[in-house]
Order: C-alpha cells, then sequence, then structure tokens
C-alpha cells in the first residue's frame, strides 16, 4: 500500500466525497485507512448495568484506501504516486509533478 500513516488525502466516492483529511491508521492486511471524523455511523449502546446507561456512539469507520486519493504536498493535487530507488533508498514521488514525497 502507497498510504502511510500522516498522508493528507481526499475521499473520491461516497457520501464523504471531496472531504479531506490526515491518515490516522493505516491496515495494511485489510486495505483500508482511518480518517478521523469521516465515514461515521453511530452504534446503539444497551445500558451495562446501574452506572452505564445507554447512549449511541458516534465511530469512525475504516475506508478503502483504493477509495482515496493522496495530496501531493507540492502541487496540492490528487495525484497517483509512484516509487523509484535514489541512492539505495526506495521513495515516493508524484506522477503530476514528479517531486519526491
Amino acid at each position: 500500500m502507497k498510504i502511510l500513516k500522516g498522508d493528507n488525502v481526499m475521499i473520491t466516492v461516497g457520501k464523504d466525497k471531496g472531504k479531506q483529511a490526515k491518515v490516522e491508521r493505516v491496515f495494511r492486511g485489510d486495505g483500508k485507512v482511518l480518517l478521523p471524523g469521516l465515514n461515521q455511523f453511530k452504534k446503539h449502546r444497551k445500558p451495562q448495568g446501574e452506572g452505564k446507561p445507554g447512549e449511541i456512539l458516534t465511530i469512525s469507520n475504516p475506508i478503502l484506501a483504493s477509495k482515496v486519493g493522496l495530496i501531493c504536498p507540492k502541487c496540492k493535487q490528487v495525484t497517483r504516486i509512484g516509487s523509484k530507488v535514489i541512492n539505495d533508498k526506495k521513495v515516493r514521488f508524484c506522477r503530476k509533478c514528479e517531486q519526491t514525497i
């Protein structure tokens, strides 16, 4: 997966299309990323005894990494990411402006 924690991304499909966020967590096995405050759903929790009443929680759900696009920090556009080896080190680069990320 080419998207890493801390990258700025834009959602390209769904109800949150066009919204931007910073990646909080990456789930490599599932191919998903967690974006705080986006792709939210409500969960109803039953009362857990006298001390804990029932409540409705709002939780952010992970979204597929294929449904988000990386925003290049240099050209500020949603872009695809390439990779190349420079001085025995693998680096990512923007496909639009050719600058390393």
